[in-house]
């Protein structure tokens, strides 16, 4: 179960007409916007706001929707690292309605050269800053990092 306390990132989000469909319910495609969302902040609380030495591709995401948000409603999108691998993550995401799970998500994004788009290993820097942010350590893969 996806509890809310396991989250080192929780970022409110307001829910805007424009993501609505017309019955008011929160479109199922903007969930991952919201995914996205949690995820830039989750960059900037380790520090990386702005930080154009890095990047990082999403090669798979996916959701399992429990519920639906509507209009106007405040929501909470957390997202934390539970894996780490040699040049790939795995984010989980949660989007929260008080203490009610509405969507769950999990987002691998793999690491790049910005200018090339090669892939290459999570530095060593950007671990330590993860290890030391998340409230549960993330699983390391592939010889103490992800491939």
């Amino acid at each position: 179960m996806t509890e809310k306390a396991s989250f080192s990132l929780l970022h409110p989000l307001r829910v805007r007409w424009a993501e609505c469909d017309a019955q008011g319910i929160v479109f199922n495609v903007n969930y991952f916007l919201y995914f996205d969302v949690a995820m830039t902040e989750w960059l900037r609380a380790l520090g990386l706001q702005g930080d154009k030495t890095m990047d990082f591709f999403t090669v798979h995401a996916e959701a399992d929707y429990k519920g639906s948000a509507r209009f106007d409603e405040m929501l909470e999108i957390g997202a934390r690292c539970a894996r780490l691998g040699r040049t790939s993550m795995t984010i989980e995401a949660a989007i929260f309605r008080g203490n009610e799970v509405l969507t769950t998500g999990k987002l691998i994004y793999v690491h790049a050269e910005p200018k090339t788009q090669e892939k290459t290993p999570l530095p060593e820097d950007f671990i330590t800053r993860v290890m030391s942010f998340e409230k549960n350590a993330p699983e390391i893969t592939a010889s103490g990092r992800a491939s």
